[in-house]
């Protein structure tokens, strides 16, 4: 859904400037993981360059940081769909929590960092190496604290890890 609008409206703005092609960030990496955005992308007649080039998430960082972007080491940031489970309903409410559990961890600089959503239960993703910070007061207590009052009843901490994708962990390829 997400990328269908957002396709929809890039699609409006090409036309009106007359650009025959809209091209996305997919890399090659992305090839191989469940990513809805695809189907929407190839409905939309959608490029993906750097996938083509069959350059992947860690060549593009080198790239970048060759070139002197400053954005050669930007955290992925998905849409936060992807923090629900499929069949899970996606509602702005749901949204709006997984958002404001994000930039709060962020905001205690837990710049990778990933919350997922289960109805009440918030499950955070952190690397391993930030786990036991998680767990020291008083951050644990805030934690707490503070997914409580986004509307989360319960939270944990996944013990597997931040990992880009891990809800399609479950799905059959």
């Amino acid at each position: 859904m997400c990328k269908s609008n957002l396709y929809e409206i890039a699609r409006a703005e090409a036309s009106r400037r007359s650009i025959p092609w809209i091209v996305d960030g997919v890399n090659f990496d992305d090839l191989g993981d469940y990513r809805p955005g695809l189907e929407a992308a190839a409905e939309s007649a959608i490029r993906h360059p750097l996938a083509d080039a069959e350059l992947t998430k860690s060549e593009i960082r080198a790239l970048s940081k060759e070139l002197g972007l400053r954005t050669w080491d930007r955290p992925a940031s998905p849409c936060l769909s992807s923090r629900f489970p499929c069949g899970t309903p996606i509602s702005p409410a749901g949204l709006e929590k997984v958002a404001r559990g994000e930039k709060w961890l962020k905001s205690r600089g837990l710049c990778e960092c990933r919350v997922r959503y289960y109805d009440d239960l918030a499950r955070i993703e952190v690397p391993v190496a930030d786990h036991p910070r998680l767990m020291e007061s008083p951050l644990r207590e805030e934690i707490a604290l503070h997914f409580r009052e986004i509307g989360f009843r319960l939270v944990e901490i996944d013990p597997r890890g931040f990992r880009s994708g891990s809800l399609n962990e479950a799905l059959s390829k």
